[in-house]
């Protein structure tokens, strides 16, 4: 903690008489006074009981008027401005929030919706009383310090003996003069087993929870220190392919503000929906329906990005400790709170010690009083006053002053006195000694109670998180959020144009050269003949023909290449060739560029005067070609080669300012491309969309592997048929109805298909087959080779699938049939495999394997894993980090029965 001097009101010096007043220095001082008393009376908590006064005074006042039934919210608000100042609207609205938190306060009525954000119903219409929570660990008359009212018309609490550390189970926020406050609330149950730990020596985490759920980060969370920042994401699932429902919603933000950032986001274009409906009743639910063609997997990514479903929180745990404003931690304040609570504790076991105690002794003096008949002795009887009697009773006692656990007084004789003839009649010697037995073990167990304080207060805490902390489970989510990069997530909402001749370039060109779709926050990064180069941001129309190159020669830039840049793209590779000078030596080279300063030039040359780019080329997935030079002949020469080739791949991959390899020293007539070549970054992570039916490299959907430059897509459809592609995110596919699997071709994969043989009566028969021969053909191929009216009925890819096939009627029992045993691996065009039964079957399902795989050893790999199985027609895939259905079941099957 830190320490600051006490906030102390002062009082403006007042001008001495003849004096004019000093206006500057009563405004400063008035200023500080009203400074403090908001600091210390109005905004910031207090460490003691975690409340601020107007939240104080409303619960003393609850407790006054508890009698276990509900109160009018208007009568606890007349009640408590007899020690509020601050008029009736604050109270209710202090009470209101209060009452939302839902720990002390039970509501009835219209309390309004933290999810909503629609208000309470007037406190006429309202009604509260306190909690048995409140009731067990906030009050206690005989532990609490007492001031009077700002009328001096009744007594309030200092503070209330709170038994919890409740500042930090509700949380808080206030605005003061030049200081403010935001403690975020945790949760109940937490909050004790790390009082637990504490107590125990142990160490403890604490992280926020809260009421509206949802997910959040806390690796910068800071213990809740000022200085920290936690990320807050709503919940969001997939309903269908085309609507995604927020179930869960940020803290601080209602469903209003999240549904208004989701329209603005879609007005400018960053977002494609078609219509938002809020749901909301006692949970939220906001259903976000997608236009045709948008992904849900990038649609959820950019509400994270450019909407409220993801918040940035900062606290700044400052509370008020002595009269004085601190700022610490979370962790700091659960301690006071436990050790508070330990005192708290140990004040009620003295003060009932001390009852216990005093109910031993006049016990004690009862006993011997009645026992001894002391009431019976003749001075007592004729005693003249009093004091006389008193004295008497006083001297009859004297031998048994020893055995007393404290000095007998003048009151207790009096008590003695007033004893009724009833109680004399009807007392019983053992069940006298029998209760002063058993107060003396009370006392002795509050002993040693107190010689374990600590163990006390655990069981305290232990005990209170077995009653409440069922009803008050973490809604809250922990996870790690991985950044969102804007410009990934923005759907393509503009379109690049060029304008050569002119130099200009931007969104709003709509009638010159088309460069590729873009979004209003994209950059563009720009390469000129010269060698220069430079990132820019894309506007509606900006002038990019001109370098400061091209400025000193008073020359017109001539624009090589222009595209959108993406930052931290390490795959799209740049190869180029440039002359060194006017006359120098060509060089070449590959590059990439990551990161860089906008609207700065960089030079891909040497920067010697007059270099001059001779070939370029762009590659978005590290591709390097074969280049032919062809040279100037040179009569000075008479052996020269005036035409040879080169591939970039003998190059490797460097930074920008590199200067490249030597290419020639002679000079160059032309550059051509020779041939394409492949990628030399190895193998490239894609995934399928299935909203979109697309293939991508931004992890949205299911994970197909890595594709190395040979790879292909094997796609399967529902018919039957099947057909491989190359690994291009341009590729179109069929419907997400038609489409049964898409993943990485794998040619020594065998499958197992169920088809109904059209040419015998739709009999079953069972085919094994690997599909590397229909790799190598281009279009579409059908399992059942030429029997083009057959029906695939189950596809499997089980090295050792069993069969069950049932028959309509259930008269017979079903047929259980082994395809690895019963069927040989044949050409996937073989007419027919294994005829499994010439009855109609009504189904076929695929039981639990008996047979496995070796498992692949060190020596020998097992290959490329697995891809994840297709999801069905009418769901989305599943995600990339969770298991599927199948996976989870056993081997993966595909039946289309």
């Amino acid at each position: 903690m830190q320490n600051e001097e006490p906030l102390q009101p002062s009082r403006a010096a007042k001008p001495q008489q003849g004096e004019a007043p000093l206006l500057p220095n009563m405004y400063q001082d008035w200023f500080l006074d009203y400074a403090s008393y908001v600091i210390l009376e109005r905004a910031v908590p207090h460490l003691g009981d975690g409340l601020k006064p107007v939240q104080r005074r409303i619960l003393h006042t609850m407790k006054r008027m508890d009698d276990g039934r509900y109160n009018k919210v208007a009568n606890i608000v007349g009640e408590t401005m007899k020690f509020h100042p601050h008029g009736d609207a604050s109270i209710k609205d202090a009470l209101v929030q209060l009452g939302q938190k839902n720990l002390l306060i039970d509501c009835q009525g219209n309390w309004g919706n933290i999810l909503t954000g629609d208000r309470a119903a007037a406190a006429r219409y309202i009604e509260a009383r306190l909690t048995k929570l409140a009731l067990d660990i906030v009050f206690n008359p005989k532990t609490t310090d007492w001031k009077m009212s700002y009328d001096g018309r009744n007594k309030e609490p200092i503070s209330l003996p709170v038994k919890f550390p409740l500042l930090l189970a509700q949380g808080a926020e206030g605005i003061a003069v030049g200081l403010s406050a935001k403690i975020l609330p945790h949760n109940f149950g937490e909050l004790c087993q790390a009082a637990v730990s504490y107590l125990r020596g142990e160490p403890f985490a604490l992280y926020p929870d809260f009421p509206t759920g949802g997910l959040i980060d806390i690796s910068k969370y800071n213990d809740g220190m000022r200085g920290g920042v936690v990320k807050v994401r709503a919940k969001i699932e997939k309903r269908d392919p085309k609507t995604l429902a927020i179930t869960e919603i940020p803290f601080s933000k209602d469903t209003t503000d999240v549904i208004d950032s989701i329209l603005k986001a879609n007005e400018k274009g960053k977002i494609k929906i078609l219509k938002v409906d809020d749901n909301t009743a006692a949970e939220a639910e906001i259903l976000v329906h997608l236009r045709p063609g948008t992904s849900s997997d990038k649609t959820i990514d950019a509400l994270y990005a450019f909407t409220d479903c993801e918040v940035s929180l900062s606290p700044n745990c400052c509370v008020i400790d002595d009269r004085t404003p601190r700022f610490v931690t979370v962790s700091d304040v659960l301690r006071h709170s436990a050790e508070h609570t330990k005192e708290l504790l140990r004040q009620e076991l003295l003060i009932r010690r001390g009852e216990l105690t005093e109910q031993l002794h006049f016990c004690s003096l009862e006993r011997i009083f009645i026992e001894e008949r002391i009431y019976k002795d003749k001075e007592f009887e004729q005693a003249p006053t009093m004091d006389a009697a008193c004295a008497h009773i006083d001297l009859r006692l004297t031998p048994w002053y020893p055995q007393m656990v404290r000095e007998v007084t003048k009151d207790d004789i009096l008590r003695l006195m007033e004893i009724k003839m009833a109680r004399i009649l009807k007392f019983n010697s053992d069940k006298a000694e029998e209760q002063i037995v058993r107060l003396k073990d009370d006392i002795a167990l509050i002993d040693r109670d107190l010689k374990r304080m600590t163990d006390v207060t655990v069981r305290w805490f232990q005990s209170i998180y077995a009653k409440y902390a069922a009803q008050y489970p973490r809604r809250t989510e922990i996870r790690s959020f991985d950044t969102i990069e804007a410009t990934k997530v923005i759907e393509a909402n503009e379109k690049l144009y060029i304008n050569r001749e002119e130099g200009f370039m931007g969104f709003g060109l709509k009638k010159d050269e088309f460069v590729e779709n873009c979004s209003n926050i994209d950059d563009v990064i720009i390469f000129y003949r010269d060698g220069t180069y430079k990132v820019t941001r894309i506007q509606e129309k900006v002038f990019i023909g001109e370098t400061e190159r091209s400025k000193a020669e008073k020359k017109k830039a001539d624009i090589l290449h222009i595209a959108v840049f993406k930052k931290n793209d390490t795959r799209t590779i740049y190869n180029a060739v440039y002359r060194d000078g006017r006359h120098g030596a060509y060089y070449y080279k590959r590059f990439n560029v990551t990161s860089i300063t906008h609207d700065r030039e960089y030079d891909l040359t040497s920067g010697t005067a007059g270099s001059r780019v001779c070939y370029f080329s762009a590659n978005p997935n590290g591709e390097a070609e074969t280049i032919k030079v062809q040279l100037k002949p040179n009569p000075s020469k008479r052996k020269m080669r005036l035409v040879f080739d080169k591939d970039f791949a003998e190059l490797a991959v460097k930074g920008r300012a590199s200067k490249g390899n030597l290419l020639c020293k002679d000079d160059v007539l032309r550059i051509q491309l020779k041939s394409h070549g492949g990628s030399t970054l190895g193998g490239r992570k894609v995934w399928f969309d299935w909203d979109i039916q697309r293939l991508n490299y931004d992890e949205h959907g299911q994970p197909l592997g890595e594709f190395h430059a040979d790879d292909l897509v094997l796609v399967i459809l529902k018919n039957g048929r099947f057909y491989t592609t190359n690994f291009d995110p341009n590729n179109h596919y069929e419907t997400a109805q038609e489409l049964l699997r898409v993943e990485k071709f794998d040619p020594h994969k065998v499958w197992t298909a169920v088809l109904l043989d059209a040419r015998y009566d739709l009999n079953p028969y069972c085919k094994r087959f690997t599909l590397e021969v229909a790799a190598a053909t281009r279009g579409k191929h059908f399992m059942g080779g030429d029997l083009e009216h057959s029906q695939l009925l189950l596809l499997t890819d089980t090295p050792y699938p069993r069969l069950q096939f049932t028959f309509p009627g259930g008269d017979r029992a079903p047929l259980e049939f082994d395809a690895e045993a019963e069927t040989t691996v044949k050409p996937y065009d073989a007419l027919r495999g294994t005829r499994v039964t010439t009855l109609k079957v009504a189904d076929v399902v695929e039981l639990e394997p008996t047979r496995f795989p070796e498992p692949a050893t060190d020596e020998e790999p097992a290959g490329d894993e697995a891809p994840a199985p297709a999801a069905p027609a009418d769901e989305p895939a599943p995600a990339p980090d969770e298991p599927t259905d199948d996976e989870a079941a056993g081997p993966r099957q595909l039946s289309l029965f």
